[in-house]
């Protein structure tokens, strides 16, 4: 079987990087395989009659199938390592970002620039988040801002109108037992955290604590859902001969919230690779997804990837995704820190 691989391989590389069907002698000229047309031609039909590449039309050349694609993947002995300037392009790109909303911008562009694909990244998933602060502002004229500030660098704010005139002191004191009891825990853990922040006996102080908790529980609720941004769909209308009937249903598909958030459910804690009918849904089937997850070393807390046609250059597309996954999570840690 070591030598069909080899042969498998090249026919997977010369094809990605032509689009051109891949016969024998062509094999033969390219690559060291050590062997003539002739046995290069008698390994192509064997896997063939098991399924790894094709016949397109009428064509001599063979083309990989989606088992073909699998069995290349599953067998690489090791991803493309990217080279100095890559590394530091996607460094430098990254390292300008000033706030969470920006990295993401920048990621999912990046992403999609470098390895010419779709780009899907989904924002840290506030159920994987920790707080890292609460801050009670006093606008005074009986207002409080409540700004909630999450380990992965969400902020989320918001003003509530107190009943009575906010005194500093008050307010600082509350400010403390938020902290105390939240900071460190998850956002779905606030709900039972919260019901602990024991007011004071006089009225003014229960009813600011009631009026902050409840907008706390309010602010961690509402975002609970999944946030995914994508950028490059461009690059499919360019690749849209690499699809077998029409690029459209791939582009609906795409813009349904729920099917990003399917395609990147699976992908959350190691790098996983989908490869053509491996999709649940039929629109994507001649698509590929490499994705992974990104965030804090062995607790990944959102998902990267990108989609594209079969005919993708696997062992690059895995080292880009990889390696931007590796910036973002620094970038996340230290800004948590």
């Amino acid at each position: 079987m070591s030598r069909k691989l080899e042969v498998l391989r090249a026919i997977v590389e010369d094809y990605v990087a032509t689009e051109e069907p891949v016969g024998s002698k062509s094999l033969a000229e390219r690559h060291a395989l050590g062997v003539s047309p002739a046995t290069i031609r008698n390994d192509m039909a064997l896997l063939e009659e098991e399924g790894f590449i094709t016949q397109p039309h009428t064509s001599a050349g063979r083309v990989p199938t989606d088992k073909g694609y699998r069995l290349f993947v599953d067998r690489l002995a090791g991803v493309k390592p990217l080279s100095g300037a890559e590394r530091r392009a996607i460094e430098s790109f990254l390292e300008g970002a000033v706030d969470l909303d920006d990295v993401i911008g920048r990621t999912v562009r990046l992403l999609s620039q470098i390895t010419r694909q779709v780009a899907v990244v989904q924002y840290p998933s506030l159920t994987r988040s920790t707080v890292r602060h609460i801050e009670l502002v006093n606008l005074g004229t009986r207002r409080v801002m409540i700004v909630l500030i999450t380990d992965t660098g969400r902020v989320e704010q918001r003003i509530l109108d107190a009943k009575e005139e906010v005194s500093d002191i008050m307010l600082g004191e509350l400010r403390a037992r938020v902290n105390a009891l939240c900071v460190g825990k998850r956002l779905n853990e606030l709900p039972d955290l919260l019901i602990s922040v024991a007011p004071r006996t006089d009225k003014e102080d229960h009813v600011l604590s009631s009026l902050v908790v409840s907008t706390i529980l309010e602010m961690a609720i509402e975002q609970s859902e999944e946030r995914i941004v994508l950028s490059g769909t461009a690059n499919l209308a360019r690749l849209g001969t690499d699809f077998s009937h029409s690029v459209r249903p791939v582009l609906e598909a795409l813009e349904e919230q729920v099917v990003l958030l399917r395609l990147l459910g699976d992908a959350a804690e190691s790098m996983t690779v989908r490869i053509g009918h491996e999709h649940e849904l039929h629109s994507l089937q001649g698509t590929s997804l490499v994705a992974t997850g990104y965030g804090r070393a062995g607790e990944p807390v959102g998902t990267m990837g990108i989609l594209g046609p079969t005919r993708m250059d696997y062992p690059g597309s895995i080292a880009s995704v990889r390696a931007v996954a590796q910036y973002v999570g620094h970038f996340l840690t230290e800004s948590g820190s």
